[in-house]
């Protein structure tokens, strides 16, 4: 295939052009680097080169501005509203920066366009006056406002534009108007012939300048335009260039160079539809790795990139065989690892200098970039503080608490987490001096971290800038103003990516395309709002304020990028367009009008299919885990230390919860509890009763005594309470109500045993929360065994022993009774609550701490009301005949299951199978 570029210079070497002589004017630097190439490929002499601008370059330097950075801009408005605002209108920077931006994108537009500023902002402001009902007798002071500013708006443009003249500095806008204002003398003092290559769309300061260089016969100008959309009337593709040709008065005496015929050439095109970017991102990596197997030639393939996040994905998804690789678009700098971290530093700052929320702590110091700073030879400072924090279940922490958790990196949580104190100089250097402690540990091992360096450099140079403008203007006040800022910066920053621009696979956005051909070209995220972008209006001026003065509105951008897109294809052979087939509420699921426009015109055939990823079907299968020696030797050493009755209702809820917690001793990390969770409680719960009844071991509970327990209750739970959740907030939100909740489960309990006594019933302590470890004899098993656990109470009530558990949750009495001896080991949700007490009971009785016959039963603190829940057995579930003594018999029945259940869980043939559980 032959390129557009080499068509320019095979014509330029026939008509036998000094070149020399020539300035060559191209839409965009790249294009430039791939005009010297071929320049150096066909020429067969030694030259001197030809000057090759890009556009902006030429045009930059015509008008002798320099351009200004949109920081800058931002600052230099500012001072102009400021100047021309009265003091009680103004807004703050930070409100102001919010609309800054699209009114200096309007500036540049009526600027690009050699509107007449006078014209467009008189239009503009008598619109807002209609729209606000200026003729009615009352306005607010929100719409005197309001039409105040509109009126401004050609003194803020003039204030603006001045002082950046005097600077010598603009934006792009002003520079181009400049440079039309310069162009006369230009033209006299420069004997060169300029050579325009491969233009579409001009705005009015780009059409002014070539065609008073055609006009003066010092320029010439190849366009790149196939017949097929010239010729069309209606195909957007050759939208501007019709109008040029029709318009110019140039053409009516020398030809337009030039319309070519090549689309019509066969093309193997593929319309592909893929799931989200990931989707597209691995579909390229697919069509790569296919080029490359066909043998195809990759420096002649480019992958043109609809959207900037496609950017990594589809680094992530070349194929290892690519070496050689040159990316012309930017990575957006809001999407980078680094940019993150500031952006939490200053919103902790932002919302509080003193006191930091532990989720935000953690968050900073678990950020890869700051963890890494955090090591030293007894390991990470970092991780011990999380530990710290998450141990001792701290919410809110001040420096001086992360201080006091660590030995070392005291200056490294100082520049962390001291108070800023809202100056913007020291907030910028302490910045700058994390930055550096990041880069010093990056450089260790420098040929690993170069993107992260390239990374730190940018921001670093970002904050140097806003340190410079803010020393000038000082503007941004706080650290709210401060972020802001940081944040609009970046939507516009991008990191520019360095490589061989002649070699390899080419990485670009659709503009970066201009000028240039390739072979093969792979387009994604083709798209409606995409490519192309519709109707998005970020602007001030109404659509027909544009239309009026012939501003570009979306029907000319979209008339852009068709173009683009149909010139992608113009020469290519082989063409692969994807987009993503899933609706998304912002940018659609709807495929672009290019790929459906191909299909309706009938020109190539399409090859389309939809691309679905490989998801393999994985069957559910339960868990089995067979008992090998070391599992079997395992289950010995748990045997000598005691099953408790809550492991072994944990196996008989599912086996492999009991492998996973006892076997292998895997256990949940403790979070960080915000809110009291109901473990917490009831250890509260636990703990306060048990302090107070432990003073009556051995004694008879009178109405007295227990009265004097109730004013202690406060001081007690939250004794209790600060133990267990150490420095959690117990005075505010949700923790408040659950801390009431104790008191008033404590306060409701012994009102309760009160009430009893006052009965005339007799209570009698006989232990509180007495630790038991008890044998069990199975011979057939061939090692120790024994019972573990914790009775939370034992009395005699009315003579007849109790033993009494504690539950914080809501039990009923149905929960704690028993039909069928044989389903206390198999049906958890039924007789996991039997089956424990009746383990207590056992080991009590074991260790002749319990009398029969006795009485067991669970106190529900949310169904207290019932009193205690006793343990029962029932002929049948329908049946209302129910005992509620335990006897010898009982306990004899329990234990034949009891024994059962061990022999199961150690028996080497009995694998652990998992169960569903709802």
């Amino acid at each position: 295939m032959t390129h557009f570029i080499e068509d320019v210079l095979d014509d330029l070497i026939e008509k036998n052009t000094n070149f020399s002589e020539l300035v060559i004017i191209l839409p965009s630097k790249r294009a430039g680097v791939f005009f010297k190439h071929h320049l150096s490929q066909k020429l067969k002499e030694t030259i001197f080169s030809p000057e090759i601008l890009s556009i902006e370059t030429f045009v930059e330097n015509l008008s002798q501005l320099k351009q200004a950075t949109n920081l800058e801009l931002l600052f230099r408005l500012y001072d102009s509203y400021q100047a021309l605002t009265k003091k009680e209108d103004l807004e703050s920077f930070d409100s102001f920066a919010k609309w800054a931006q699209i009114l200096l994108q309007d500036f540049n537009e009526i600027d690009r366009h050699l509107i007449p500023q006078a014209q467009i902002f008189e239009y503009l402001s008598a619109i807002q006056e209609l729209n606000h009902w200026s003729l009615q007798e009352h306005q607010t002071d929100f719409i005197k406002n309001y039409l105040s500013f509109w009126n401004k708006l050609k003194q803020y443009y003039n204030h603006f534009t001045d002082a950046l003249l005097q600077s010598g500095i603009g934006y792009q806008g002003i520079i181009y108007r400049e440079a039309v204002e310069h162009l006369e003398s230009y033209i006299q003092n420069n004997s060169k012939t300029h050579v325009f290559v491969g233009f579409n769309a001009l705005n009015t300061a780009e059409e002014t300048i070539i065609k008073e260089l055609l006009h003066n016969d010092v320029a010439n100008i190849y366009w790149d335009i196939d017949k097929t959309f010239i010729d069309d009337p209606i195909h957007d593709a050759g939208l501007f260039l019709r109008k040029h040709r029709d318009s110019w008065q140039y053409f009516s005496n020398h030809p337009f160079n030039w319309i070519g015929s090549s689309y019509t050439e066969r093309k193997n095109i593929h319309a592909i539809g893929a799931s989200k970017l990931v989707g597209q991102a691995k579909s390229i990596g697919v069509i790569l790795d296919e080029l490359i197997r066909e043998g195809s030639d990759l420096s002649n393939t480019a992958v043109i990139l609809g959207e900037e996040e496609l950017l990594i994905p589809v680094l992530n998804s070349l194929p290892k065989e690519i070496t050689a690789l040159n990316i012309t678009m930017g990575l957006p700098l809001k999407s980078i690892p680094l940019v993150s971290l500031f952006e939490k530093l200053f919103l902790i700052h932002k919302k509080s200098d003193t006191s930091y929320y532990y989720k935000d702590v953690i968050s900073i110091l678990s950020h890869p970039l700051i963890h890494m700073i955090f090591d030293d030879e007894s390991g990470n400072c970092a991780a011990r503080i999380i530990e710290h924090i998450q141990l001792n279940n701290i919410i809110y922490m001040s420096v001086g608490d992360l201080r006091s958790i660590v030995k070392n990196h005291h200056n490294t949580l100082n520049l962390l987490f001291e108070n800023w104190e809202n100056n913007i100089d020291n907030i910028l250097k302490t910045c700058s001096t994390i930055i550096f402690k990041i880069k010093a540990e990056l450089d260790i091992e420098k040929s690993k971290n170069l993107l992260e360096l390239e990374y730190l450099y940018r921001i670093n140079v970002l904050f140097n800038q806003i340190s410079e403008l803010n020393s000038k203007y000082d503007y941004i006040k706080d650290v709210a103003s401060l972020l802001l800022v940081y944040k609009e910066l970046l939507s516009n920053e991008t990191l520019d990516f360095k490589g061989e621009p002649l070699n390899g696979l080419q990485i670009m956005g659709m503009l970066e395309s201009r000028v240039l051909d390739f072979e093969t070209v792979i387009i994604a995220s083709v798209n409606e709002g995409i490519l192309p972008s519709g109707k998005s209006h970020n602007s001030f001026i109404p659509f027909d304020v544009k239309k009026e003065n012939e501003l570009p509105t979306y029907k000319e951008k979209d008339a852009v990028y068709t173009y683009h897109f149909y010139r992608l294809l113009q020469r290519a052979k082989n063409a692969y367009i994807l987009y993503n087939t899933e609706v998304d509420s912002l940018k659609g699921g709807e495929k672009s009008r290019f790929i459906t426009q191909l299909e309706v015109e009938g020109i190539h055939n399409m090859n389309h299919k939809y691309v679905i990823p490989k998801v393999p079907q994985i069957e559910r299968k339960q868990q089995s885990v067979k008992k090998t020696k070391a599992v079997l030797e395992r289950l010995e050493v748990i045997a000598e230390k005691g099953f408790s009755p809550s492991s072994l209702t944990n196996y008989i809820r599912n086996p492999i919860d009991f492998y996973l917690e006892k076997v292998l001793g895997v256990k949940t990390d403790d979070d960080v509890e915000e809110t009291v969770a109901a473990n917490t409680l009831g250890s509260v719960i636990h703990n306060t009763l048990e302090e107070f009844y432990t003073p009556f071991i051995g004694k008879a509970l009178t109405v007295t005594e227990l009265k004097q327990l109730i004013p202690k209750i406060e001081v007690t739970v939250t004794h209790h309470f600060e133990d267990i959740y150490k420095k959690g907030e117990l005075k505010k939100g949700k923790n408040l109500i659950i801390f009431e909740i104790a008191k008033r489960y404590i306060y409701n309990f012994l009102t309760l045993e009160i009430a009893a006594l006052e009965e005339g019933h007799r209570i009698e302590i006989v232990t509180i929360e007495t630790e038991s470890r008890v044998p069990i004899q199975i011979p057939e098993l061939g090692f120790d065994i024994y019972l573990t656990g914790k009775v939370d109470r034992l009395d005699l009530f009315n003579g007849t022993p109790r033993v009494i558990d504690y539950k914080t949750g809501k039990v009923t009495q149905n929960q704690v009774e028993i039909v069928d001896w044989d389903d206390i080991i198999t049906d958890y949700s039924k007789y996991s609550k039997p089956f424990q007490l009746l383990t207590y009971a056992y080991m009590l009785s074991k260790k002749q701490q319990l009398e029969l016959p006795a009485e067991a039963g669970i106190i529900s603190f949310k169904n207290l009301n019932q009193g205690v829940l006793k343990f029962s057995q029932k002929p049948s579930a329908y049946s209302r005949t129910k005992d509620s003594i335990i006897t010898e018999d009982t306990l004899k029945a329990f234990e034949n299951q009891l024994k059962h259940l061990i022999k199961e869980i150690c028996d080497p043939n009995i694998a652990f199978t998992e169960k569903d559980i709802d």
